[in-house]
């Protein structure tokens, strides 16, 4: 219990930490006046005073804020603003588009920190390749008629070196149906009752045999990442779970941690959209429950599953921040993008009523996803 709290207080405060420190950097760098940049929330356990920004470290650790200068004030009041700070550097002065991208940088700076993860993930373990081992071959299948056999490797089809599964896969799903002609490795049992097999580096045992075999794909059903029934031209044989893997260079590493955040970021958006469209059961969504959880869970498994969950947070995190909810960053930024297509502000009784609907719309959800959490707790 303690390691759970511990890791998703870390994990959580973060996350939201650093969403805040990319409002905090990009509004700097723009001039506009910060009054305060905190640490966490609440009261203050110790403050320290930089140029005009005040920096605190507050008694609740989960993220942080930013108190921009004239965030919220109308233009005409100008007494309000702290002191020390002049008009210049109220940020309700500035240009929407400047406004636009310091509540942008939020979001946009959970994506650079899940991409950052991902790249010390890539560069301090590797890129796991899972290996084109069969592990088991379906009765009737195309893979059966061939004579595939559970322990067989597939080196190459048509020619075509094959070094990972997913190639392998590419390569019978994107084949029409034409017949494919498979180099493989099959461990062969000696004499002794010992079996030669293909390493996990690929490379082939001299008491492995080595075959060639032809397989026609068979149109067929399956279900995707979702459980949605998808059409896709398949052997049926499943892989053995074997991975290999495969240590990376720093920039090697930081495009390989850009691919993966690619992949996160594609993930999470068609998560939302099979949400909408209730593929996913509404039961399934979670809430802060459910993600300290989570985070336990990986804390107590090792620091690379941790550091995993925390960058798939992160890129949630920013992306639904994105959704054009007025108290959402993505609302604001919608309010912006209008302002500076008319050339005047959304006027103030819209973005007020905005506001109140955002509010009360996330305050449902929360509910929600608390509820389901609670549930799902209860029921074991």
């Amino acid at each position: 219990m303690l390691t759970t709290i511990i890791a998703a207080v870390i994990v959580l405060g973060g996350l939201i930490f650093f969403h805040e420190l990319g409002h905090f950097l990009v509004a700097r760098a723009l001039g506009m006046g910060v009054s305060t940049f905190s640490l966490g929330f609440g009261p203050k356990l110790l403050t320290w005073k930089h140029g005009k920004t005040e920096y605190a470290l507050s008694l609740v650790p989960l993220g942080g804020y930013v108190a921009l200068v004239g965030e919220y004030e109308d233009g005409d009041k100008t007494s309000e603003l702290p002191d020390g700070f002049t008009p210049e550097e109220c940020f309700s002065f500035r240009p929407a588009w400047q406004r636009l991208l310091v509540v942008a940088a939020g979001p946009v700076f959970n994506i650079i920190l899940a991409w950052l993860l991902c790249w010390i993930m890539a560069y301090g373990w590797g890129m796991g390749l899972l290996l084109p081992h069969v592990g088991k071959v379906e009765a009737g299948s195309p893979a059966a008629v061939a004579g595939l056999l559970p322990g067989d490797t597939i080196l190459r089809i048509n020619g075509a070196p094959i070094q990972e599964w997913k190639e392998m896969a590419d390569a019978i799903n994107n084949s029409g149906g034409s017949p494919l002609q498979l180099m493989i490795s099959r461990p062969r049992t000696a004499a002794d009752g010992t079996v030669g097999v293909t390493n996990l580096s690929g490379v082939v045992s001299k008491d492995a045999q080595v075959l060639q075999v032809t397989v026609t794909p068979r149109l067929s059903v399956r279900k995707n990442i979702f459980r949605e029934d998808e059409k896709a031209w398949l052997v049926g044989i499943t892989a053995s779970g074997n991975v290999r893997r495969v240590e990376l260079g720093f920039f090697e590493a930081a495009r390989e941690g850009l691919t993966q955040t690619g992949q996160l970021l594609d993930l999470t958006w068609k998560s939302i959209v099979k949400l909408v469209q209730r593929v996913i059961p509404a039961d399934q969504v979670g809430g802060p429950i459910m993600i300290a959880q989570m985070v336990g869970q990986q804390a107590e498994q090792g620091l690379v599953g941790l550091l995993g969950l925390a960058a798939l947070i992160s890129i949630n995190l920013g992306v639904l921040n994105l959704l054009p909810v007025p108290v959402l960053d993505g609302g604001q930024i919608l309010f912006f993008l209008l302002e500076i297509i008319f050339r005047r502000p959304v006027p103030q009784v819209i973005q007020t009523w905005g506001m109140r609907f955002g509010v009360v719309l996330l305050a449902m959800l929360m509910i929600f996803a608390t509820y389901n959490d609670i549930m799902r707790i209860l029921r074991g």
